[in-house]
């Protein structure tokens, strides 16, 4: 039959009813014809669900692979990366006292030897400092770690050497330190420097020119008693200008004038305990005492 040319065709869109789109979506949850849930059957889950499962594994046991060699390399907490002449602070540790004066910029201590409001705050200071050493070994796991040391017996791997506070005496907080008596004490310590090694005067015939001469004397005669006792650190204080050598008087250093070898190196093991000079000034010639350090 000819085609009229006067017909035109046209395609008309309709649009899904509202029960097919309902049936659409409830298909898409679960279809019952193939059992797919969420567009997925039961076998598709368990494959994606098992890929999900050994990916994240393998990711996890990769990042902790990671973590753990980082921290081996370069977060040991013991031991810094950056040692020695590589670190900040170097190879030549300072020397510190106690007590401190309230201004950190001052290095003046003084009071009046005859008022304990005045030299309170003195005593104070040296008892908050000395308190670790009081309470030595009460740290979980630090007293499993102290070691009876000597010149012949130095610390084990991971001991540290014991500091025996009574060999201060007098400079003792049930002494109060003999502040009250024009006496006063104060302490010197070294600052510590992960596996420093001091380098020591073991020829005692040659020792420094600049070294003061009452020093020399105290090291011949100790070591001619005792070889042993060359291996310290030394330390020596007088006054700085000639009335501050003619007024300091006496001055005892408790237990030994200097810092004993078998201290160092420092290994940063539990329970290290810094050593400590106790600097006695026996009678120094000064109603109202004032000392720079």
């Amino acid at each position: 039959m000819p085609r009229n040319p006067k017909l035109e065709e046209f395609e008309i869109e309709t649009k899904p009813t509202r029960s097919i789109r309902r049936g659409n979506v409830s298909n898409f949850f679960y279809d019952s014809n193939t059992g797919a849930f969420l567009g997925r059957t039961a076998e598709s889950w368990g494959k994606i669900i098992l890929f999900y499962i050994i990916f994240y594994a393998v990711l996890g046991a990769l990042f902790m692979i990671c973590m753990v060699t980082f921290k081996e390399q370069f977060i040991n907490p013991r031991v810094p990366r950056l040692q020695q002449d590589r670190g900040l602070i170097g190879t030549s540790p300072g020397l510190g006292f106690r007590p401190l004066p309230p201004d950190v910029r001052s290095t003046l201590i003084w009071y009046k030897g005859t008022s304990y409001e005045s030299y309170k705050y003195w005593e104070d200071e040296l008892i908050e400092f000395l308190k670790v050493y009081k309470m030595k070994g009460q740290t979980a796991g630090a007293g499993q770690n102290i070691f009876n040391c000597g010149f012949r017996s130095p610390p084990p791997p991971g001991k540290v050497c014991d500091v025996d506070i009574r060999a201060w005496e007098p400079c003792i907080e049930e002494n109060h330190f003999s502040f009250h008596k024009s006496s006063p004490c104060i302490f010197l310590k070294l600052n510590r420097i992960y596996g420093w090694r001091p380098e020591f005067y073991n020829d005692t015939a040659n020792l420094p020119h600049d070294m003061p001469h009452h020093l020399q004397t105290h090291i011949r005669n100790l070591t001619q008693y005792n070889r042993d006792y060359a291996n310290m650190v030394w330390v020596s204080c007088e006054g700085e200008t000639p009335a501050d050598k003619e007024n300091i008087g006496v001055v005892r250093y408790l237990p030994y004038a200097g810092f004993p070898g078998y201290f160092y190196p420092y290994m940063n093991a539990e329970g290290y305990l810094s050593p400590l000079v106790a600097v006695h000034l026996v009678r120094p010639k000064s109603k109202y005492i004032s000392y720079h350090l």
